[in-house]
């Protein structure tokens, strides 16, 4: 199986700050979160947010933004606008294979609409609660190969690993050969 992280790996960007972005133009309050979504994003990347912090951040982030955007827009309708537009950002050297799956932190409810359009059918993701709009899971950092894990479990086999980020390296360790991607280079680090 191959196994794939999402943001910055097969689509070209940060999904789901470009969709946060993009639904400014229903509800310009949405805006307001651009503040503490950035601060937690740089002090995620540079080390400096704790796994709990980022866990109830994000999560009152997010349920405080789906909120305010739910009194303009349907949701759905706004994913599928934005994928719309958007979906020429999957990266060409990216070809689904019908077992491949998209291991990423991005919701379910945002990146679902991608793979549905490219065929992929396995996705592990951070979770929403769609009727109360709290996140249910986080899937990022050692969240990823618990869920990963779960879901397909502990004697699975990762024949290829493609991401991003260091931040994966427990994915790196788990596969059999993995690449790391910076914009189109492909290269292989095990």
């Amino acid at each position: 199986m191959r196994v794939f992280d999402f943001d910055g790996t097969i689509y070209d960007g940060e999904s789901l700050f470009d969709l946060y972005l993009f639904s400014a133009k229903y509800n310009l309050k949405v805006l307001r979160y651009i503040a503490p979504v950035l601060r937690y994003a740089i002090k995620y990347k540079l080390g400096r947010a704790t796994f709990d912090q980022m866990e109830y951040g994000v999560g009152k982030l997010c349920h405080g933004y789906l909120s305010e955007l739910a009194e303009s827009v349907e949701f759905e309708e706004l994913v599928n606008a934005f994928w719309d537009q958007n979906m020429k950002r999957i990266k060409s050297w990216y070809e689904p294979c019908e077992d491949d799956v998209i291991l990423t932190a991005s919701f379910d409810i945002t990146v679902g609409e991608a793979c549905r359009r490219l065929g992929v059918q396995h996705l592990v993701s951070s979770t929403i609660d769609g009727s109360t709009l709290n996140v249910d899971y986080l899937n990022f950092n050692i969240n990823k190969p618990k869920r990963f894990r779960e879901l397909y479990g502990d004697n699975a086999r990762v024949d290829e690993f493609y991401t991003d980020s260091r931040f994966d390296q427990p994915m790196i360790d788990m596969a059999r050969h993995a690449y790391m991607v910076k914009g189109n280079k492909i290269h292989q680090v095990k």
